[in-house]
């Protein structure tokens, strides 16, 4: 079957992430009992992933129900977004760009505020690819069915040609389920020579 554009998760394919800790490790630095931070935040993160509160409401909010000031809270989200940003999959990173113009290409993303300022100033992902959906800017997230759909109209291709690459299977999931063909990411080198094979 011959495809007509790829579509490519961003933390954890592109950006090689670790466990994203920075709640245990303020904690501790603060001396607060273990999960003050994550249970008094819990609602701020998923409304930050699609976009109901900016990055400032958030962080006052943070400020206010767990009595930081706001220099720590500030400090808290520095450390969130090093960990968030993690290191480029320099290897993962060419081959997508070398894709064009053979394929239209993009990127799709689980997001946060503020991830696509921060992203373009690391990575400079927007010279790339030919689109880049971010979930906190559609107000929608994977894996639901609609940003697959979304992310397919906005490159102009059919999903039934399109190849998503991710490295969450409920995210492939819900792209196998618009008929869009999945690579689950497991290493560079095997989601390569996967998408290599479609191609050929």
């Amino acid at each position: 079957m011959e495809f007509d554009a790829v579509l490519f998760d961003i933390g954890g394919v592109l950006e090689v992430v670790e466990s994203m800790d920075f709640s245990s490790k303020y904690e501790d630095l603060l001396g607060l009992p273990a999960g003050t931070i994550a249970g008094h935040t819990a609602d701020l993160w998923p409304a930050g992933a699609l976009g109901l509160r900016t990055e400032d409401e958030i962080r006052h909010e943070m400020s206010i129900r767990i009595n930081l000031s706001a220099p720590v809270v500030n400090e808290i989200f520095d450390d969130m977004w090093t960990q968030y940003l993690g290191t480029a999959d320099i290897e993962l990173t060419n081959y997508l760009a070398g894709l064009r113009p053979r394929l239209r290409t993009g990127l799709l993303s689980n997001s946060f505020v503020g991830a696509r300022e921060r992203e373009e100033t690391a990575y400079g992902f927007s010279g790339l690819v030919d689109d880049i959906v971010y979930s906190h800017e559609v107000g929608i997230a994977k894996p639901d069915q609609e940003i697959y759909a979304l992310a397919c109209r906005r490159l102009d291709v059919d999903p039934t040609r399109t190849v998503f690459v991710d490295d969450a299977q409920i995210a492939v999931d819900g792209a196998a389920a618009v008929g869009i063909k999945t690579i689950l990411h497991h290493d560079t080198h095997s989601t390569i020579a996967q998408h290599d094979t479609l191609l050929t």
